[in-house]
């Protein structure tokens, strides 16, 4: 996920600031997502109202709330367990 410059404009921003404060001033920005791209004011309207203390918080914000486009494969983990049968490394917990 690539955010075009959103985080500069975001910093930009006086705060603190709603969801909607946010969305009227840079809602038609374009997210870029592993597969297209998404309007900023579409991914925060799915989070419902907040208020923002900082730049910081509205990404975090926008990096949990992209659509399924936004994280790669869907369904894909590389910790699920072993099956029955399986002959491979030991797993190792960092």
């Amino acid at each position: 996920m690539r955010l075009n410059g959103i985080d500069d404009r975001l910093e930009r921003q006086e705060y603190p600031a709603t969801t909607a404060d946010i969305i009227a001033a840079h809602g038609n920005a374009r997210v870029e997502l592993a597969e297209g791209s998404e309007r900023l004011g579409d991914v925060l309207s799915r989070l419902g109202d907040e208020t923002f203390r900082s730049a910081d918080e509205v990404c975090t914000a926008i990096r949990s709330g992209v659509c399924h486009r936004g994280v790669g494969r869907r369904f894909y983990s590389d910790r699920d367990p072993g099956t029955v049968g399986e002959n491979g490394p030991e797993p190792v917990s960092f």
